[in-house]
C-alpha cells in the first residue's frame, strides 16, 4: 500500500484523482483527440450550480487540473462553507479545450459529491438551530473518499465522528453478541482503558443503557430509540458526564425532535452513504480574454 495520510484530503484527493484519470482513459480521450488543432484553442468555462448548495471541495477537485498535462488554470470565486444561490459562479477554469474537456467530468464528479454533503450536513445543522447538539457523520464513506467526505461534513457545519477503527472503540450490538451481552462488558472496557483510547458504547434499551452507564464509557449510542425513550434516557445518563449520541433512521423530518430530547450529538448516516449530489455544470466560453455578454 501506499504511504498516504487518509485523514488528509488533499493527500488522498491527489491518490483518487490520479486513480480516476487512469481509469477514465483520460489521456486516451479519442474524442478531444480528434479536435486537432481546435483541441490547443483556448477556452474559459465556468462552474456554477444550477440549485442553492454550500461549497465544499472545489480546491480539491482543481487538483484534476494541476495533474493533467496541460496548461490549465483555475480561478476559485467563493469561499469553502458559504452557502451561494443558483448561478452565482465558483470558479472559472482556463487552458486549452482538449485539456479541459478530458478533466471535466472528474473535476465535477468530485465537486458535485461533496457539495452535496455540505449542502445536506447544513440542512440537517440548520433544522436545529438554537439546540445545543452535534450533527455527526459516521463511517459510511465511500472506499477511499472518506477524508473528503469528511471533510465536507465539517464544511456544512457537521462535526466528524471516528475517522477510523482505530480512533475510537466502538462497542456495538455485534461486539456485545460476541461476548453474550453487556454483562460481560467490564473486562472488555479494562482492556481498552489500559489502550488509553476513546470507549463508546451502543445500546438499544434502556435496561442496556443502567448497565452500561455504570461502567462510565465515553460515549454511549442511543440506538433506534424514539423520542420519548430518548428523554428518558438523557434522565438516566444525563448527569453522568457520558456523551449521549442518537441514532438510527433520523431524518430532516425527525431531527428537531431527537434534538431537543437533550441528547449531545446526533449521527446521522445519510450524510454520506446516500447523499444525492449537488447540481453543478460546466457552462463553456470560447474567448479566453473576453467575459461572454
Amino acid at each position: 500500500m501506499c504511504a498516504v495520510d487518509w485523514t488528509d484530503p488533499f493527500a488522498v484527493a491527489e491518490v483518487l484523482i490520479e486513480n480516476a484519470l487512469i481509469e477514465d482513459e483520460a489521456l486516451n480521450d479519442a474524442a478531444s483527440g480528434a479536435l486537432a488543432e481546435f483541441g490547443d484553442l483556448p477556452v474559459t468555462c465556468f462552474v456554477n450550480p444550477r440549485e442553492e448548495i454550500v461549497v465544499a471541495g472545489i480546491d480539491l477537485a482543481a487538483l484534476v487540473f494541476s495533474i493533467l498535462p496541460g496548461e490549465v488554470r483555475v480561478e476559485i470565486f467563493v469561499e469553502e462553507g458559504r452557502s451561494i444561490c443558483a448561478g452565482e459562479r465558483m470558479a472559472g477554469i482556463h487552458g486549452p479545450a482538449a485539456c479541459v474537456l478530458r478533466g471535466e467530468r472528474i473535476f465535477l464528479n468530485i465537486l458535485c459529491r461533496l457539495c452535496g454533503i455540505a449542502t445536506a450536513t447544513f440542512e440537517f445543522v440548520s433544522v436545529c438551530n438554537g439546540i445545543d447538539v452535534e450533527i455527526l457523520d459516521t463511517r459510511k464513506t465511500t472506499p477511499g473518499m472518506r477524508a473528503l467526505e469528511k471533510y465536507a461534513v465539517r464544511m456544512g457545519g457537521g462535526v466528524n465522528h471516528r475517522f477510523s477503527l482505530a480512533d475510537m472503540a466502538m462497542l456495538k450490538d455485534n461486539h456485545l453478541a460476541a461476548i453474550g451481552g453487556v454483562g460481560n462488558l467490564l473486562p472488555v472496557i479494562g482492556r481498552l482503558r489500559n489502550l488509553d483510547v476513546p470507549i463508546e458504547v451502543e445500546v438499544d434499551s434502556l435496561q442496556q443503557l443502567r448497565a452500561v452507564t455504570s461502567l462510565l464509557p465515553d460515549r454511549i449510542l442511543l440506538d433506534n430509540m424514539s423520542p420519548n425513550e430518548l428523554r428518558e434516557a438523557v434522565a438516566l445518563a444525563g448527569n453522568s458526564g457520558i456523551y449521549l449520541e442518537a441514532s438510527g433512521g433520523i431524518t430532516l423530518e425527525t431531527v428537531r425532535d431527537v434534538a431537543e430530547t437533550g441528547v449531545n450529538g446526533i449521527s446521522v448516516g445519510m450524510l454520506t452513504h446516500s447523499v444525492r449530489s449537488s447540481d453543478i455544470g460546466l457552462d463553456w466560453f470560447y474567448d479566453f480574454d473576453k467575459e461572454p455578454l
